[in-house]
């Protein structure tokens, strides 16, 4: 058994025996989960209370998906990262497994003109949240095993592409065009961390960003939704609604906002209160203050998963660092586009905001791949620490 080998058996071993866990990543995480949760509960009393009667209903139902989430990252912290290496392919085949039986007719169910969503009982499995760290998980394996064909050739860093690019085209038939567009340039970063040249990056990119744009072009609806968001007001009480009553929520949360469980705008005014516009909720409630408690907080988890990603690559545990890597990039952009369309500089694409919003799907495939991102910081800190490796690196010099 090698010295590699050894550490790693040892780390699963001892996984909850040390203090060796970034605890940036957990006290982050922990507060934008409490603040979700009272921003969850604040904005859906009304909409609750409305449908069925229960004003906490949509809030308790989230606690519990926080509870399902937390449980399961605290299980996969003890699962060692090369587990997930080797399981890379089967997740990939699951993924489209899943990609496919949710557009099967009479399987997946659909919501406001989408089919996302598969039934389990009481609830509702998105298929597309569990889709993305599965293939972030297989592609950090891949840039393992042919990093060097994707570093070096025109042909190895397009596989890859094009294996994502039918997951994607799946996504698109649900339609989930924003899981289609996260996915991909997450894929694109996480290939330029793993040594991809500029000029091909900036190909892929302009490649990708030219489907993407071709493909709003040719959808009706999505290119509406591009025409509202370039001018919200010409039509403020059709296409225009959402995004013109999210701006009104903003206007009104000034400096430090009304106060908690104040809003207005929450009253039937904007729609999808404690989903995907919650943080204009947010920023109505708690001003601009909080709205910049939160961007500070999201861009402090980023930070550390490119620090964690960067001891994992110095520590030459290269599959856990393109995994690292892919989670910050995932969290950092789904966050930027939520609270981009929040504030009227993007267009609305239906993605809720990481460890926030509502959705028993989007916070427990977050807290698993959170779970994931502590896992390695662990890894790459024990393997740091240990006294053979030292002595080693002692003996080199």
């Amino acid at each position: 058994m090698s010295r590699t080998q050894a550490v790693t058996g040892s780390i699963g071993h001892v996984a909850f025996k040390s203090r060796n866990w970034d605890m940036v990543v957990i006290l982050v995480t922990v507060a934008l989960l409490g603040l979700g949760l009272v921003m969850v509960m604040s904005a859906s009393i009304p909409i609750a209370e409305k449908r069925l009667g229960q004003s906490f209903y949509y809030f308790t139902r989230q606690s519990v998906f926080v509870v399902v989430g937390l449980l399961a990252a605290l299980l996969v912290t003890r699962i060692p990262i090369k587990h997930w290496q080797q399981a890379g392919p089967a997740l990939l085949l699951l993924s489209f497994v899943l990609l496919v039986v949710v557009l099967l007719p009479g399987v997946g169910k659909q919501v406001n003109g989408s089919v996302r969503w598969l039934p389990l009982g009481f609830v509702n499995l998105q298929v597309s949240e569990l889709v993305k760290l599965m293939m972030f998980i297989y592609l950090a394996g891949y840039l393992v095993r042919r990093g060097d064909e994707v570093r070096t050739t025109a042909r190895g860093f397009l596989k890859p592409m094009l294996v994502l690019s039918f997951a994607v085209v799946l996504l698109l038939l649900e339609p989930d065009f924003g899981a289609a567009a996260v996915i991909l340039a997450t894929a694109l970063g996480m290939m330029y961390m793993a040594g991809v040249g500029l000029i091909k990056f900036i190909a892929l990119i302009m490649t990708t960003a030219g489907a993407m744009a071709l493909l709003t072009l040719v959808s009706p609806y999505r290119m509406q939704r591009v025409l509202s968001f370039m001018n919200p007001w010409e039509d403020p009480y059709n296409s225009g609604f959402q995004l013109t009553q999210s701006l009104i929520a903003f206007g009104r949360g000034e400096w430090f906002g009304v106060g908690l469980g104040g809003s207005i705008q929450k009253l039937f005014y904007l729609p999808e209160t404690h989903t995907d516009f919650l943080y204009a909720i947010l920023a109505e409630e708690l001003g601009l203050v909080g709205a910049m408690l939160v961007i500070i907080l999201f861009a402090i988890l980023v930070w550390r998963a490119f620090i964690i990603g960067a001891h994992a690559t110095s520590m030459q545990q290269y599959f856990a660092a393109y995994l690292a890597y892919g989670i910050g990039i995932w969290i950092g952009l789904q966050a930027f586009i939520n609270i981009g369309v929040n504030m009227g500089v993007l267009p609305t694409k239906g993605l809720t905001l990481p460890l926030m919003s509502y959705g028993g799907s989007s916070i427990v495939a977050t807290l698993v791949a959170i779970g994931m991102l502590a896992r390695i910081g662990y890894e790459a800190t024990c393997y740091d620490n240990d006294p053979s490796r030292s002595t080693r690196k002692g003996v080199a010099k």
